[in-house]
């Protein structure tokens, strides 16, 4: 079968299995690429757990090496093994390689459960920094004695001796090349409007700047993007009462992990949550969702999620008929019923429900149609 619009054009893309049931649902996805035609040649490297045993290393160099050379990727989820000296490999993966931002949509779709069937929500997180960063000092350490004294002395702020302390920087740099990023998107794909989400009214300087710089940025696009202000704790409160009022939501790290997350829920859940990680030339693209071992191997979950990533990794190389079609064929399944994982019925334990591979072929007899 070529190409659905016709081309012979071969990409080469990293293909990262991923942990738990990371395998079946990357397997499943790549299976529905393969069926739209499109030449890709996928070099599977391996980071996580399984690479731990085979090298010693959760994340070995040849997987950034493949990443650098191949510019796109698609990921299955990782577990971070307790005590190997990563905080996470996913936040690991996004800071080597500087891909800055996180896009996350939240859209809802006939079949599947949502709280209103117009949502259209598209999350811009800032990747690189915030508390994401790392830099965190333990209770006791000379360290946090001597922020503590810094604390005393020049802000006249009292610190618990028996503090644990983290930094939160945000950049003006960071912040100005995410709203960039943001603008150009929703203007390029004919978006309404940008939030910028954050706490400013309390944290002045941090939240201040980044919402200082997206009031920079948003000054260049006047009258063609709108672009509103939104503190996150209301945010939270509106997504619930009125999810459709908001189309674009740019936040600092750790809100846009958490909002997401909160997004995804509005439109069925993590299931259906797929995620890219942008930089200024590499994608990476992988499901919200995290690696759940105890259902690994047991051709139970939903692959969604990482076929609408798949979609998004299409569109990424230009393949947009592509992702079309593998994208209607996806939701055409799910809208029928029928051939859908347990987690998309009605009920959870409606007895027809099928498992991962069972969905994965339903969709690629579609695309084939």
């Amino acid at each position: 079968m070529r190409s659905l619009n016709m081309k012979t054009k071969a990409y080469k893309v990293t293909l990262i299995p991923g942990d738990g049931i990371g395998p079946e649902v990357v397997s499943a996805a790549k299976k529905c690429v393969e069926a739209t035609g499109v030449n890709i040649d996928w070099e599977v490297q391996n980071a996580g757990s399984i690479a731990l045993e085979q090298e010693n290393n959760i994340l070995p160099k040849g997987v950034l090496e493949s990443i650098r050379k191949n510019k796109v990727a698609l990921k299955g989820p990782i577990i971070t093994p307790i005590g190997t000296g990563f905080r996470s490999v996913n936040v690991a993966l996004r800071q080597e390689l500087d891909l800055f931002v996180c896009l996350r949509p939240a859209k809802a779709y006939p079949g599947i459960r949502s709280i209103n069937p117009d949502i259209d929500i598209l999350v811009f997180r800032e990747n690189t920094e915030d508390l994401y960063a790392g830099v965190e000092f333990a209770k006791g350490s000379p360290e946090v004695k001597q922020l503590i004294k810094i604390a005393k002395k020049s802000l006249k702020k009292d610190i618990r001796p028996d503090s644990a302390i983290s930094l939160k920087p945000i950049s003006e740099y960071a912040s100005k090349r995410l709203f960039n990023f943001a603008f150009e998107y929703a203007l390029k794909n004919k978006r309404r409007k940008i939030n910028c989400i954050h706490k400013a009214n309390i944290m002045k300087y941090s939240d201040g700047l980044f919402l200082e710089c997206g009031r920079e940025i948003a000054a260049k696009y006047k009258g063609k993007i709108e672009f509103e202000e939104t503190i996150v704790d209301n945010l939270t409160m509106q997504l619930v009462t009125r999810p459709t009022y908001f189309d674009c939501l740019v936040l600092p790290n750790l809100y846009g992990d958490i909002i997401s997350d909160l997004c995804a829920g509005l439109v069925g859940g993590l299931g259906v949550a797929p995620g890219a990680n942008i930089g200024d030339k590499i994608a990476l693209f992988e499901p919200v969702h995290g690696a759940a071992p105890k259902y690994a191997g047991k051709n139970k979950v939903n692959p969604a999620a990482t076929i609408l990533s798949a979609c998004m990794m299409l569109d990424f190389l230009g393949e947009k008929e592509a992702s079309l079609k593998l994208k209607d064929s996806l939701l055409a399944v799910i809208k029928e019923g029928k051939f859908v994982t347990y987690d998309l019925k009605p009920h959870r334990d409606d007895p027809s429900a099928v498992g991962t591979q069972e969905m994965t072929e339903a969709i690629i007899r579609r695309i084939k149609k």
